[in-house]
């Protein structure tokens, strides 16, 4: 049951990986020392924005199911 979740959402699942990883990337060198900057001030923050990112963004290549009824 576990590997046919992974099997299917695979692409979804490396791209909230990669997008946390950016996310605290982009903390770590670029981030705000000030604390005024809202996203980039907080390395937790940062994380689950990127991984948002990278959900949507990896999201959006994934195949388009056929559909029984014949409707595009």
């Amino acid at each position: 049951m576990i590997k046919v979740f992974f099997v299917k959402h695979y692409l979804k699942i490396i791209g909230a990986t990669a997008g946390a990883i950016g996310g605290y990337l982009y903390y770590y060198f670029v981030g705000c020392q000030s604390g005024g900057c809202p996203i980039t001030s907080n390395p937790y923050i940062s994380i689950v924005y990127g991984a948002l990112m990278g959900y949507l963004l990896f999201d959006m290549f994934k195949k388009k199911e056929n559909q029984a009824d014949g409707k595009n």
